[in-house]
């Protein structure tokens, strides 16, 4: 049986301004860019500016939406439904839309716009393609098959599809009849390509290409070519045992020294097994690099906190938006407007908002950014002062929101994905965030200390006879830091240290 009751609920929830100040705020430096220019063009009330945005002199901005104009229930049936804009003038014209903009238009840049040039080279498959001519071919049908197997070879430089795969391939894609041992010549053929090791199907092949391309050069030393030769053994015939590392079973079963072993193993090491990646192919993919989002400079001991002149974007409002405003004044003065005036007027009311709403969400982001950041040195002073990893705080997102006075969800969404320039290197800022244990003597120390101690031992240890995690744990207790196995194996992971038979060396 259906019911109908009263009941009063008190609820929170976000205006579009917080959440668009959200969103903004857990981006990198590196989108902020992109996302401005979205906003360019979806608000032609917005436009970049060619001074910075005056951050302090901002004037405060009321952005109530009045309800003449923003009723779902308005009737514009009637041609003269007029109304009058006086009440709303003072709002867009007085509290002039250009206060969100730079400084003053006479104030010179001193940095001159400054362009990057740009590499234009062809893409991977091309490279490959314009190899083509060193094949011996016969027909423009064996053309399309060598181009099918090119097309075929992936980011990494390795051929991961079977000929018979290929074969189906090309009779359905191309309607051309060929046999997986076709397919197999002309791959022999590719796979003298440069760079070494293209069209490989796997690492052992990959080795072993670029293994068998150096015997070719006649012009090695035959002491060179006999720790190849061992090498390519090595590789076709015992890559198991290599791979796991087991060196006293390959020096026993082929009867060689250490040192012949070790020259062998040397000549393998010095292989690439990602014979893509020596190609620059910046037609398909672009390099990544960091943008930090502050830059932390340490002046004589004092440490100077900066944003990254990115964050500090060149916007204000569109100036012919508000002449517009101006315009409907002067041709609206002591009358209400009509349909197609209130109409316009509402549309640039809308976009100057927006325009006004974005601006300052940007200018929060820094603010929030800049004190986020400001409270994380002054916490991890000792670390910013001295680069030492060991001096690093426990620190939790508790701590920084506590002195701040911001939410700890604001306080991730500012850690979680920016980074701040030292003169140690660029770091993330997650990195500065750690839990605490306690050492011998009782003290609060953080588990990045613990895991700089625990990369020194490792750093130091015979590679010969690495040290296992439990060897490490009896050196890390004997330094007064009393951790589980699984909990060095566990910080040796996020190390991204391998275990201590992958460590051996000869």
């Amino acid at each position: 049986m259906l019911k109908q009751n009263l009941s009063q609920k008190l609820l929170q929830k976000l205006s579009p301004q917080q959440i668009q100040l959200m969103k903004l705020l857990q981006i990198p430096t590196a989108i902020l860019e992109q996302r401005i220019k979205e906003e360019l063009e979806l608000n032609p009330a917005l436009e970049e500016g060619d001074e910075f945005y005056d951050l302090e002199n901002a004037e405060e901005e009321d952005y109530e939406q009045d309800s003449d104009y923003a009723g779902d229930d308005e009737d514009f049936s009637t041609p003269n439904d007029d109304v009058n804009l006086d009440d709303y003038w003072s709002q867009y014209i007085e509290d002039d839309p250009s206060s969100y903009k730079y400084k003053d238009e006479s104030h010179q840049s001193d940095e001159e716009e400054k362009t990057m040039p740009v590499a234009i080279e062809n893409s991977f498959s091309e490279y490959l393609e314009q190899q083509l001519g060193l094949l011996n071919i016969q027909d423009k049908r064996q053309e399309q098959l060598a181009k099918q197997i090119l097309g075929s070879i992936d980011d990494d430089g390795y051929l991961r599809r079977d000929p018979e795969a290929i074969v189906d391939d090309l009779l359905f894609t191309q309607n051309i009849s060929a046999t997986p041992e076709e397919i197999q010549l002309l791959l022999k053929q590719i796979q003298r390509f440069d760079p070494p090791g293209i069209g490989a199907r796997d690492l052992q092949e990959c080795l072993a290409i670029q293994l068998e391309l150096k015997l070719d050069n006649e012009r090695l030393p035959r002491a060179h070519q006999r720790a190849i030769q061992r090498a390519l053994v090595i590789i076709e015939d015992h890559f198991e045992e290599f791979s796991k590392k087991h060196y006293t079973r390959l020096q026993r079963d082929l009867n060689l020294s250490e040192d012949d072993l070790k020259e062998a193993i040397d000549e393998i090491l010095k292989l690439n097994p990602k014979p893509a990646s020596g190609y620059n192919d910046s037609g398909s993919k672009g390099a990544q690099y960091i943008v930090p989002d502050f830059i932390l400079l340490n002046r004589e001991g004092e440490l100077e906190l900066t944003l990254n002149s990115r964050n500090a974007p060149d916007l204000r409002i569109n100036d012919q938006y508000r002449d517009m405003l101006i315009t409907y004044k002067e041709t609206t003065q002591g009358r209400r407007a009509n349909k197609n005036e209130k109409e316009a007027i509402l549309f640039i009311k809308q976009k100057i908002d927006s325009a006004k709403w974005f601006i300052d969400a940007i200018r929060q982001r820094q603010e929030t950014m800049f004190r986020t950041m400001y409270a994380i040195m002054q916490y991890q002073q000792e670390f910013f002062q001295t680069g030492d990893e060991r001096k690093v705080r426990p620190m939790i997102l508790k701590d920084i929101a506590d002195i701040t006075g911001y939410d700890i969800s604001t306080i991730s969404r500012v850690a979680n994905s920016k980074y701040v320039q030292t003169e140690f290197g660029t770091k993330r800022l997650k990195e500065f965030f750690s839990e605490s244990m306690q050492n011998s003597e009782g003290e609060e120390v953080s588990t990045v200390e613990v895991k700089k101690i625990l990369s020194d031992v490792i750093g130091k240890e015979s590679k010969r006879k690495p040290l296992s995690d439990e060897k490490l744990k009896e050196i890390l207790l004997k330094k007064g830091y009393n951790i589980a196995r699984r909990t060095v194996a566990k910080y040796r992971e996020q190390l991204n240290i391998p275990v201590a038979r992958l460590r051996k060396e000869l």
